[in-house]
């Protein structure tokens, strides 16, 4: 699927490359979206914010911005479920909470938490797995908390460099950690991890720096070097310019996905795990490109 979200309309007054933060001022986050479904060829498109079996927000509260990213487990098609429910549904309730201000912003993994439960007790039975990646900028103290489970993650980028980033979390390879709800008769027999066992961080962050958040579908076929080349030619931060950045990424990855030639990042992995792979790795690819900002209303 292929498609473009931009998230609100604050004047950016930031330069790309950084700026000393010593002041007193609140900060944002200009944020766009861009991703591709798997199935994009097929012509199947989904509906809100996913992209085949991913699913993303961006939320805006009065002490905080807070994006998130989720990968449905496509393994589920195989038993009649549809994988992008579960994610789709995990983040819409993630934005919920956020809109709503039931959120502290140094506790990313309580976000997670509190969302994950009440799929739980959901009265509309809900079945599935996902990763999930939550990203959390502090406005007043200048701070990003972030709380990443699974193989979906973020990128700080600052003068051209990578100065922090996510860790992956896999139980072996290619089997991240991931949320899950299981129909009682097979509970204890499909792989599901607490919310609480996400990985979480927190980092100050500085006018003009460049957060990226994205699934899988990008980090197993673009390695760093080749999306921080694209991050160069973001020159402004206007909407337009960081749109059509994250599209550029978004595109270079699906056509990397489908190229049996290219020794993707996923193929050195399994390389390095015994396997004999070659190529890209066909994916649901979700983009979430943000500049930290000055505040404005």
């Amino acid at each position: 699927m292929l498609s473009v979200l931009s998230y609100g309309r604050l004047v950016a007054r930031a330069v790309i490359g950084g700026l000393s933060q010593t002041d007193s001022r609140d900060y944002s986050l200009v944020s766009a979206s861009f991703g591709y479904g798997k199935d994009f060829r097929k012509g199947i498109l989904k509906k809100g914010m996913c992209y085949g079996d991913d699913a993303c927000f961006i939320a805006r509260h009065r002490s905080a911005d807070v994006l998130g990213v989720a990968d449905g487990v496509g393994g589920w098609r195989d038993y009649g479920v549809d994988p992008s429910q579960f994610s789709a549904t995990l983040m819409r309730t993630c934005e919920r909470l956020v809109k709503e201000g039931r959120f502290v912003p140094s506790n990313p993994v309580g976000i997670l938490t509190t969302s994950y439960y009440e799929l739980l007790q959901n009265k509309v039975p809900l079945l599935g797995s996902s990763t999930a990646c939550i990203v959390v900028l502090d406005r007043q103290s200048h701070q990003l908390h972030t709380a990443n489970l699974g193989d979906s993650g973020f990128l700080v980028v600052r003068g051209g460099e990578v100065v922090h980033r996510s860790d992956e979390q896999q139980h072996y390879f290619n089997t991240p950690f991931q949320l899950s709800i299981a129909p009682p008769e097979a509970e204890g027999s499909v792989l599901s991890d607490s919310p609480e066992a996400a990985d979480s961080s927190s980092f100050d962050v500085q006018l003009g720096d460049i957060i990226l958040t994205a699934t899988d579908g990008l980090f197993d076929n673009m390695p760093d070097y080749m999306i921080l080349q694209e991050l160069k030619k973001l020159k402004y931060t206007n909407y337009e310019s960081i749109q059509q950045t994250a599209k550029s990424i978004a595109e270079q990855a699906h056509v990397l996905a489908y190229d049996p030639n290219y020794m993707s990042p996923f193929a050195q992995f399994a390389n390095d795990n015994g396997l004999n792979v070659r190529g890209g790795k066909p994916d649901d690819i979700t983009v979430l490109l943000s500049i930290v900002a000055e505040y404005t209303d």
